[in-house]
């Protein structure tokens, strides 16, 4: 293994576990803080990079097929909208395994949109996967959830599905745009999509300022490592690897929120990471190293 993969691979590791931390932190800004107005400031942080940065600047604007980047950016920032919501109101655990489903959604759209084929041994662990949400799900269900799902339980879902959209989109223009306009699209329209969601604007407590700050950084930081292992890191391990943001949220949130993760929960969450896993592996079994946008959830 060279210096460079190995490398990559830590930056991808971090990256994953920077996720988990930010879906934390984001679960305590949002205590008193609407779920739109904590991605708007995620949004707007993440911009920093590449409006400061001449090299990244220059990069980000840059670019071929603006349609495929306004995909991107729009279901992209209505991932983040979508998952912070549901952050907000439910287990920060269970929101975010929800809102890592994103891989099954991506290999759906793959087939309907832009004609990838899929080999039909994804049918082994997408039940699997399935099975582990409902799981997981039910054994959080209040009266008047439908199998399990509430409101919020279906925005973190919702959210999925608009990731696979944002991935598919990806797929279909890796070849003609770099990641830097990538990450600028994402950034830019997800603010605007969030922005009307937003108000009325509450002005954060000083006590608000440190998780919101940590949400923004922790979001970026991890985004960023993510772009410079690209080069090195081959789609089936970052599949792999980006499922401990996952572990990590589910595990914050139990230790410090005193989140309770029941036995059929904790069973359901291994059964869906597994079949999500074996999706992935199916899914990119046989394509050449990809981009990592288009494996890895919205966040």
């Amino acid at each position: 293994m060279s210096s460079h993969t190995q490398r990559a691979l830590i930056f991808m590791t971090v990256s994953a576990i920077c996720f988990g931390i930010m879906a934390f932190a984001a679960k305590l800004a949002s205590a008193e803080l609407s779920g739109p107005q904590v991605a708007v400031v995620r949004f707007a942080f993440g911009l920093i990079p590449c409006l400061l940065i001449p090299r990244y600047r220059r990069l980000a604007f840059h670019f071929e097929r603006f349609d495929l980047l306004a995909y991107r950016g729009f279901f992209g920032g209505m991932t983040v909208l979508l998952y912070f919501i549901a952050i907000a109101h439910i287990n920060v655990g269970v929101a975010t395994l929800l809102n890592y489903t994103s891989p099954i959604y991506s290999g759906i759209f793959s087939v309907l949109f832009i004609g990838e084929r899929i080999s039909a041994k994804v049918l082994i662990p997408l039940p699997i996967a399935l099975a582990g949400v409902y799981f997981v799900v039910h054994a959080h269900s209040r009266p008047g959830d439908i199998l399990g799902f509430g409101r919020w339980e279906m925005c973190a879902v919702a959210a999925a599905m608009c990731s696979g959209i944002a991935v598919t989109a990806i797929r279909a223009a890796r070849r003609s745009e770099n990641s830097w306009s990538v990450y600028m699209s994402f950034n830019l329209l997800g603010l605007l999509v969030c922005l009307p969601f937003s108000f009325p604007w509450r002005a954060p407590h000083p006590s608000e300022l440190t998780p919101l700050a940590l949400t923004a950084m922790f979001a970026v930081g991890a985004q960023l490592l993510m772009t410079f292992s690209l080069r090195w890191v081959d789609a089936m391990t970052v599949g792999v690897i980006s499922q401990l943001a996952v572990i990590v949220s589910m595990a914050l949130g139990a230790t410090l929120l005193h989140e309770t993760i029941a036995p059929m929960a904790a069973a359901g969450a291994m059964l869906t990471i597994g079949g999500v896993l074996g999706v992935v592996y199916v899914t990119t079994l046989k394509k050449r190293v990809v981009a990592v946008d288009e494996v890895a959830p919205e966040s």
